[in-house]
């Protein structure tokens, strides 16, 4: 059985879809990395507050100067 040959234009849509499937697979890995990065950045602004606020409230509850 022989392989079949491709046309120029065949190889050229080949590779042409490669590099779509590529450029999209990139952009879903960006999309992925730029929402872990946001949700870390949330996940310690949250814990900056929840640690921050009770330690400043008991400072000025009990009198002491920060």
């Amino acid at each position: 059985m022989a392989k079949q040959k491709m046309t120029k234009k065949q190889r050229e849509d080949r590779i042409k879809a490669a590099e779509e499937r590529a450029k999209r697979e990139e952009a879903a890995r960006e999309r992925t990395e730029r929402g872990k990065r946001i949700f870390t950045i949330v996940v310690c602004v949250i814990l900056v507050l929840a640690l921050g606020i009770p330690t400043i409230g008991l400072s000025l509850l009990s009198g002491g100067s920060m």
